[in-house]
C-alpha cells in the first residue's frame, strides 16, 4: 500500500521504474555507443567447488530483480533495453530465474528478452556499436574489446542517482519493513522467553519466510555485552540466565531491496539505569526522524545524535558537567562511535553516500566522526536509515580514565553498565516535502 493507502500496481510502477532508468541511461551513452551492465558471475572457495552465495551486483539489480549469475542488460539510446538472460542447459542445479510472479510479464514487455545458453555467446549480441560495461569482472569484458569498463563517467552519475528511489523502489522498501517487523516481533518474543541469540535469530527467520542467505545483510543478535560489539558476528547457542537486554540489527528482502532495523528490547533484569536509556535513546531517535527534510545537511542529523547522547549522559547521571561540554571534548562520541545512519536500497550501506554531485566528487564526514557513511544534501524521495546509539565499550571508555576526561565520568555507574552492553534504535527514513514517511514503523 502506498503511504494514502491506496493499492501500489507493482506492474506499472516496475514499468514506469524501467523506463525512467532506460532514459536516465541512455543520456549517459555517448553517440553510437552501448552499455552492457553485468550481474557478476559465480565465485567458488579457494581449493574448493563449493559455490560463494552469490550477490548480483547492484547496477544490474536496479533494472532486474534476478539475483543470478552472468545475466546482462545491454542500453542503447532510442531502443528497449535488451535483458542478456543465460540460462546453461544443466541437470545439476535448478536454473529456474525464481522472479517475481508479479513482474514477469512486465519484464517481458519492457525488455528485449534475449535467452542463451552460455557466456560465450554474449559477445555476438554487442553488435557493430562500440560498447562500455560497468560490472565486476573487467578483465572478461575487456576480453570482449569493450571500449571502457567502470569508467567514472558512467558509475558515478549512476552511483548518484541510487540515492533517490522511485515508486516502485519505494514499494519494496515498504514490503521489506514490513516483512522485518514481523522478525522482530517473533525475535522480541523469543528474548523474553529465554531464547539463546541462536534461537532468537532462527526465530526472526522464521517469520519473515527467509533463509540465512536471503537476508540483506548478516543479522547481529547480540545479548548485554555482545551487544556493544558494533557488527557482532555470532550467534551462540548457550542460553543466558537472567539476560539483561537484547539488541537485534535485522532486515529483509524484496526484489532485492533491503530493510534494516535495529531494536533493543530489556528484560525484567536488566539495570533501570540502561532501561531507561533504551527509552532515552527511542525517543532521541523518533525526533531525529521528525527533523527530516528537504536541503538539509545529512551530518546535521548526526549532529543531532550526538547532541543528544551527550544530554542522555548527563541526565541519567553517567556523565558530569554540561552537555555542549561533553560533545565539544569529543567524549559523547566515545559512547556512539559509528555514524548516525546511510544510505539504503538496493545495498544495505548504498552507493554514493560521500558523492558531492553526479559528476564525482567526495565530501569527507567530519573529523571527529570518520565512521558517517553519508554525507549528502537530502532530496526528495532520498532514503537511508537513521540509527542512534549509546554503547558502554571498554576498548573505548578505559583511555578517558587516564585523561583529563576522568573527572568527568561516573565511572562506578559505568562500570555497572557495562554488562549491559549497549542501545541501537534504527528505522528507514524517506524524505518527503513535508512530514519524512517512517518505512519501518
Amino acid at each position: 500500500m502506498t503511504p494514502d493507502n491506496s493499492p501500489f500496481d507493482s506492474r506499472i510502477g516496475y514499468a514506469d521504474h524501467v523506463r525512467a532508468l532506460n532514459t536516465r541511461t541512455a543520456a549517459l551513452l555517448k553517440e553510437g555507443r552501448s552499455l552492457l551492465l553485468h550481474s557478476g558471475s559465480e565465485q567458488h572457495y579457494f581449493g574448493d567447488d563449493r559455490g560463494i552465495n552469490f550477490q548480483a551486483y547492484g547496477h544490474f539489480l536496479h533494472w532486474l530483480p534476478v539475483n543470478r549469475p552472468d545475466q546482462f542488460v545491454l542500453v542503447r539510446a532510442g531502443e528497449k533495453p535488451r535483458y542478456l538472460q543465460v540460462v546453461p542447459q544443466d541437470f545439476w542445479y535448478d536454473q529456474s530465474l525464481q522472479i517475481d510472479p508479479q513482474l514477469e510479464g512486465v519484464i517481458e514487455d519492457e525488455f528485449d528478452v534475449v535467452r542463451l545458453t552460455s557466456l560465450s555467446e554474449v559477445s555476438a549480441q554487442l553488435g557493430a556499436s562500440t560498447c562500455d560495461y560497468i560490472g565486476p569482472d573487467a578483465a572478461w569484458a575487456q576480453s570482449l574489446g569493450v571500449h571502457s569498463a567502470n569508467a567514472p563517467s558512467l558509475v558515478a552519475p549512476l552511483d548518484f542517482a541510487r540515492a533517490v528511489k522511485s515508486e516502485y523502489e519505494l514499494e519494496q522498501l515498504r514490503v521489506a519493513g514490513r516483512q522485518a517487523l514481523a522478525g522482530h516481533a517473533a525475535a522480541a518474543e523469543s528474548f523474553l522467553a529465554g531464547g539463546s541469540e541462536f534461537e532468537i535469530h532462527n526465530a526472526f527467520l522464521q517469520a519473515c519466510g527467509l533463509l540465512e542467505y536471503q537476508t540483506p545483510y548478516t543479522n547481529i543478535v547480540g545479548l548485554d555485552t555482545n551487544a556493544a560489539v558494533l557488527h557482532y558476528q555470532h550467534k551462540s547457542r548457550a542460553k543466558k540466565d537472567a539476560a539483561q537486554l537484547l539488541l537485534i540489527d535485522a532486515g529483509s528482502r524484496v526484489n532485492g531491496y533491503g530493510s534494516d532495523i535495529t531494536r533493543t528490547m530489556a528484560s525484567q533484569h536488566c539495570h533501570p539505569v540502561m532501561a531507561s536509556l533504551i527509552a532515552g535513546i527511542t525517543k532521541l531517535e523518533l525526533e531525529i526522524v521528525a527533523s527530516v527534510k528537504p536541503g538539509m545537511a545529512y551530518p546535521s542529523l548526526h549532529d543531532h545524535a550526538i547532541a543528544g547522547v551527550a544530554e542522555l549522559l548527563v541526565e541519567h547521571g553517567i556523565a558530569r558537567g554540561d552537555a555542549s561540554d561533553l560533545v565539544e571534548r569529543g567524549i559523547a562520541h566515545k559512547f556512539m562511535p559509528h555514524g548516525v545512519g546511510h544510505l539504503l536500497g538496493i545495498q544495505v550501506h548504498d552507493v554514493g553516500g560521500h558523492q558531492a554531485s553526479a559528476s564525482g566528487g567526495r565530501i569527507e564526514p567530519p573529523a571527529h566522526s570518520p565512521a558517517l557513511r553519508c554525507t549528502r544534501t537530502l532530496e526528495e524521495n532520498m532514503v537511508f536509515t537513521i540509527e542512534p546509539g549509546l554503547y558502554f565499550i571498554p576498548m573505548l571508555l578505559d583511555p578517558l580514565r587516564a585523561s583529563d576526561a576522568a573527572a568527568s565520568l561516573n565511572w562506578t555507574l559505568i562500570d555497572a553498565l557495562i554488562p549491559s552492553g549497549g542501545i541501537r534504535i534504527e528505522d528507514n527514513i524517506r524524505v518527503t516535502p513535508t512530514t519524512p514517511e517512517n518505512l519501518t514503523r
